[in-house]
């Protein structure tokens, strides 16, 4: 039996979810050996780290061709360009709960300052428990102010989860069929409702371990086995978002786990992408183990989202006075390794996405686990991840074009804005930088 411990997390005067901690199983999950039934790279850190520039460049990063012309379709040679990234391809985040939440202007302020200057992908939270406390009565209004003010400030969204054993409503049925009912008009009607504002979901949550809870979820789990439980909902949220990007995510990363995966492919059921939680209180996962965990999920041809990431700045642990303090030591120790496992999994082929949990100190679990500490101020990892995010994987450039109206320039997959100037005037034109397509973006003078 999986241990589960309830809390109760208050974020700024809102009642947000009920976290749960499972101390023993959070540690086999992410220290033992993943089970492996393929191939999986066997590499040092220090061959890891040494490759990690050289991915970089292969898979973050593509050719563009910028062609001037003027009216007359002829090329001009001597423009000034100027290259400007604007929104990175891979997904930067970490979850957005507290926002529009605090109740002193100045901490509202701080916090999204501090999450929009680092990050372009923003998780909701969708806790059945949270979001429906009485049958019918939601807090979609403020869930759709939140995904407003994401959308405005050129944030991702990702929704979460809609299915999960933990914090069920304490009004949810215990009956398998009745709570499956009830769910699919949860699924069908958040998912329907929120296209465009949220079209990414973790659909199903952890359920590896349902079956092992006494409620309906894990009742239902435990009479039809966990992967048709995951594929029904999947179905119901493709039927819902038809262009939504649905992710099954877990932190137990074993075999059950692969197991699922494997059945979820084979039964053909809509998954877009497998989420890997890496919550690592009790001590940081070796970056061998890093990798191991990347190769063995991504043999299933499936995106990984790093969906929940966590490290420490203070004393290790699951079990202690909350909240417990952050230490000038930790958040050394913290900086070194998060420098490190960005990198890493910025390098590797199959992560597209990578999630922090959460923002500020004492959140979670009532760790020291923020990029920032809990009156906001950044630690020294929010800053190494700044100077990696917005300077070292960062693209800008000033060229001029050549004879034949054109110049070239290699820069990291994302968003561009592109600036021309000749004697005829500026303009300005934006594109999209992608791996695997032909990057050229003409453009006409007045």
């Amino acid at each position: 039996m999986v241990r589960r411990l309830r809390q109760s997390i208050v974020i700024l005067g809102l009642v947000g979810a009920l976290s749960v901690l499972r101390p023993a199983s959070y540690a086999r999950a992410g220290l033992a050996s993943a089970t492996q039934t393929g191939e999986v790279t066997k590499m040092t850190e220090t061959q890891i780290l040494k490759g990690a520039e050289a991915r970089i460049e292969r898979y973050r990063k593509a050719n563009a061709v910028i062609r001037v012309l003027d009216r007359k379709g002829k090329a001009v040679r001597g423009a000034r360009i100027r290259v400007a990234q604007s929104r990175h391809a891979f997904l930067f985040g970490c979850n957005v709960f507290p926002v529009l939440g605090y109740r002193d202007p100045k901490m509202e302020a701080t916090y999204e300052r501090e999450f929009t200057a680092l990050f372009n992908y923003a998780t909701l939270g969708f806790y059945w428990g949270s979001y429906e406390r009485e049958p019918g009565r939601t807090r979609a209004a403020h869930l759709r102010k939140q995904a407003e003010w994401c959308r405005d400030h050129g944030l991702v969204t990702k929704g979460h989860p809609l299915v999960w054993h933990e914090v069920y409503p304490s009004w949810g049925p215990s009956d398998p069929d009745e709570t499956r009912a009830r769910l699919r008009g949860r699924v069908t009607e958040i998912v329907s409702s929120f296209a465009g504002l949220v079209d990414r979901w973790d659909v199903v949550n952890e359920a590896t371990v349902s079956a092992e809870v006494d409620n309906g979820v894990g009742h239902w789990a435990k009479r039809d086995g966990a992967a048709a439980m995951v594929g029904e909902a999947l179905d119901w949220a493709r039927a819902a978002g038809p262009q939504a990007f649905l992710l099954y995510n877990d932190y137990k990363l074993d075999a059950d786990y692969e197991q699922l995966a494997a059945d979820l492919l084979k039964a053909g059921r809509p998954v877009d992408a497998f989420g890997i939680q890496s919550h690592m209180h009790g001590g940081e996962w070796p970056i061998t183990r890093v990798w191991e965990v990347c190769d063995t999920y991504a043999r299933f041809g499936k995106p990984l989202h790093f969906t929940e990431t966590t490290v420490l700045s203070g004393e290790h642990g699951y079990e202690r006075p909350r909240p417990w303090p952050t230490t000038p030591e930790g958040e050394a120790g913290q900086a070194e390794y998060v420098e490190k496992l960005y990198t890493v999994l910025f390098s590797h082929p199959a992560v597209q996405a990578v999630t922090w949990w959460d923002l500020m100190d004492g959140s979670w679990q009532g760790a020291p686990a923020g990029l920032v500490r809990a009156d906001l101020t950044p630690k020294p990892a929010y800053r190494r991840l700044l100077a990696l995010i917005k300077g070292k994987w960062w693209t800008r450039a000033d060229l001029a074009s050549g004879a034949d109206g054109q110049a070239s320039f290699r820069g990291y997959l994302g968003h561009y804005r592109i600036t021309v100037t000749t004697r005829a005037g500026t303009r300005k034109q934006e594109m999209d930088l992608v791996r695997g397509r032909r990057n050229v973006l003409t453009v006409t003078t007045k």
